[in-house]
This record gives C-alpha cells, structure tokens and sequence, in this order.
C-alpha cells in the first residue's frame, strides 16, 4: 500500500497490518490503533482534533511503501509463537530492568520531584498487571489456540468456547492501555526534567518504549490473532 492508497475509511488496525511503519507515526500523534483498532483514520483524527488532511500529509512525507506485516498473514499457531519469543520475551526482561531505574531515580530525584511517588506507583501497577496476564497467556490461552489451530476437527475446552478467555484478555488489555496512557500523562509524555541524570532520561525513555511495544503487542492480539482464533473455532 503506498500512502497515496490511504482512505480515511479504513480502520487503524487494517492500515498498521498494511502498512507497519504507521504504527510510530500513529503513537506520536497518541492515535490507538490497539484497544481503538477499529476506529478509522478520519474519527481518530477528529477525537484527537488532529485534521485529517494533515495528517495523512504529513503521513506521506516520512513514510515509504512497505510489505503487508508479516503477522497479519501467520497462522494462528505461528502468531502465538511470535507474540511468545518477540512481546513476551521483551516484557520478562524489560520489567525487572525498568523496575530497578525507576526505584533508582525516586530514591536520588524523589525530594525534588515528589511526582515520581505517583510515577513509580503507576509502573508498579503496569507491571503487577502485565506479568500475570502474561502467565495466563503463556500456560492456559496459547496452549488451547495452537491445540485448535493443529486440528481439522471440533475441539471441547475445559473454558467451553475460547471467546470467554479472549473476553478476560481483551478487558486486561484495555486496563493497562489506560495505565500506560497514564503514565505518560504523569510523565508529561515521557519528558524527563532539565536537571533529570542520564539515569532519569534513561528511565523515561524506557517508559515510552514500553507503552509503544505493549501497543503494538495489543494490537496483533486484539485486531489480528483474536479475530482469527474466533473463525477457527467457528470453522470446527
């Protein structure tokens, strides 16, 4: 798809599997392709009061034509893996590590940025919700979809119908999109203070890589892998 393709009537989620450098473009303009995957280009523009000429404008001069994304033709066995050894990896390893930065910064900042309390309670939050639902995942809703996806015939769940423990992921993943999105409201769109330490921008800028990964993470599960483990099991 070349820019010149875009229409305003395709949603968010459609336009990012087609074209995935749009996934940065549409988190600097705080635009949800991921929980709001089905809003269209033109009514998240209006939302944000972004014009929406402008913005594919804008859109046209920094982007190139690119492939369709890789996950948004795998199967539903395969996307389980890559969402496992890319998102989930990044997650185990990136939350102890961010975890130790922000105790780090509210212990030598906290005296003279007393905003860092709320800060680092709203990431421990993030991160008390993130690494269980990444357990129930991993052990109890991945294992079903790749049962189902290396199966021509009906399979029966001990959850009955996999669309109840896609309901509770759909519901976890709109609860951490608003925490993330309050950390960067805290954060002042993770904007480290002038007098912030390498430490301090380092911690900030691991914010905001967090909050991009976990929104395109939702989005391959909320707008690609969800939808497709739904007709699957339909099929059977």
């Amino acid at each position: 798809m070349t820019m010149s393709q875009i229409d305003v009537s395709m949603s968010l989620a459609e336009m990012v599997d087609a074209y995935p450098g749009l996934a940065r473009e549409f988190e600097r303009r705080h635009l949800d392709y991921c929980c709001d995957g089905a809003q269209t280009l033109a009514d998240a523009c209006s939302r944000a009061g972004l014009d929406v000429d402008g913005v594919i404008e804008e859109l046209s001069a920094v982007c190139r034509p690119a492939v369709p994304a890789s996950w948004s033709t795998m199967t539903a066995d395969a996307l389980v893996d890559h969402l496992v050894f890319t998102h989930h990896r990044y997650l185990w390893e990136e939350l102890p590590r961010i975890t130790a930065l922000v105790e780090k910064v509210l212990h030598v900042h906290g005296a003279r940025h007393p905003e860092l309390t709320d800060i680092a309670a709203c990431y421990t939050t993030i991160r008390a919700d993130l690494e269980p639902h990444l357990l129930k995942e991993e052990r109890v809703l991945f294992p079903m979809i790749r049962e189902l996806a290396r199966t021509d015939v009906s399979v029966e769940f001990h959850c009955g119908t996999l669309r109840n423990p896609i309901g509770v992921m759909l519901r976890e993943h709109d609860d951490v999109g608003a925490l993330l999105a309050r950390l960067r409201m805290l954060t002042d769109g993770h904007t480290a203070p002038a007098d912030g330490c390498a430490t301090y921008q380092a911690c900030f800028a691991a914010f905001a890589e967090l909050e991009a990964d976990t929104h395109l993470h939702i989005h391959k599960e909320n707008n690609v892998l969800f939808p497709l483990v739904v007709r699957l099991e339909s099929a059977r």
